[in-house]
């Protein structure tokens, strides 16, 4: 029983003096990021090859591409649901506490913030190793503008409040991701199919387009204090302008980057769905193609 105890102590020491304390914090929460990623992989690997039947019948990059799905949407849920916290429930960056709310931080904001950029490190890392299968040129635009405004910061303890603004916006991630769960397994004629669609648009309309989302947030939470800032004489205030700016400009590459890619599905489809009615129509025409 003392033995135990003494590894208690041992270990809350450990954890006091040197993961927690504040120079280590940033670097032990991207190691734990990258950990949970890692856990989070298998977890969705095991778990759908219990549950889904044809994922042992799907090839090998759609099972990686699965289980990467699986731990972007971790992610999401995990930062989305932070950011919420920190924003809307603590006193972080309320207005009641006295001082400039872009210079503000704290353990828990800073940790949860390297949690973050040990995910992008993660799945910049799967990107590169299986270029271009998990995502061509614009993925790794996306994911290098995020992490380096993420990480700066994270190290510097500047603009967070922001960057937890934009980062709410990954509430759309696990809906994109489920899309495209549902469209590899078959169900894309399915009711989960068109309930999910409904509800990325009605969560993409509302964090991008209406007046108490979207643009309305991109304008008076993020554009208009950078104007100040850059008209500031601290220098440190117009350099996290930049990396911060950039994190808004990759999310909304982002939803960009998903509308496109339903426009060029649609037109295969109906270039396919054209050519089969032709087929129909003229009976020496070979259809082996489709």
């Amino acid at each position: 029983m003392a033995a135990a105890m003494a590894y208690k102590y041992q270990a809350q020491a450990l954890m006091r003096d040197y993961l927690l304390a504040d120079p280590l914090v940033p670097y032990t929460s991207v190691l734990i990021g990258i950990v949970l990623c890692k856990m989070a992989y298998d977890f969705t690997r095991i778990l759908s090859s219990f549950y889904f039947k044809g994922y042992t019948s799907l090839t090998k990059i759609q099972r990686i591409e699965w289980n990467n799905r699986g731990m972007s949407s971790a992610h999401a849920i995990f930062i989305t649901a932070v950011s919420l916290y920190l924003v809307a429930s603590t006193d972080l960056f309320s207005d009641r506490v006295k001082g400039p709310i872009t210079f503000r931080n704290s353990i828990i904001s800073t940790s949860a913030l390297g949690v973050s950029v040990g995910y992008f490190i993660t799945d910049l890392a799967m990107i590169f190793w299986l270029y271009p299968s998990l995502g061509g040129m614009e993925y790794v635009l996306h994911h290098t503008l995020s992490l380096v405004a993420i990480a700066y910061t994270m190290l510097s303890g500047e603009g967070q409040f922001y960057t937890y603004m934009v980062l709410i916006s990954e509430t759309t991630t696990p809906e994109i991701n489920l899309r495209w769960f549902l469209d590899t397994a078959g169900l894309k004629k399915s009711s989960a199919y068109l309930v999910n669609g409904i509800l990325m648009f009605v969560a993409w309309l509302h964090l991008f387009i209406f007046p108490s989302g979207g643009t309305d947030i991109f304008v008076r939470i993020r554009i208009l204090p950078h104007l100040f800032a850059l008209q500031s004489d601290n220098a440190d205030a117009r350099l996290w302008v930049l990396p911060d700016v950039s994190c808004a400009i990759s999310a909304l590459c982002n939803e960009h980057n998903v509308v496109h890619e339903d426009l060029e599905r649609c037109e295969e489809n109906t270039g396919k769905m054209a050519m089969m009615d032709d087929a129909k129509r003229i009976p020496g025409l070979s259809t082996r193609c489709f």
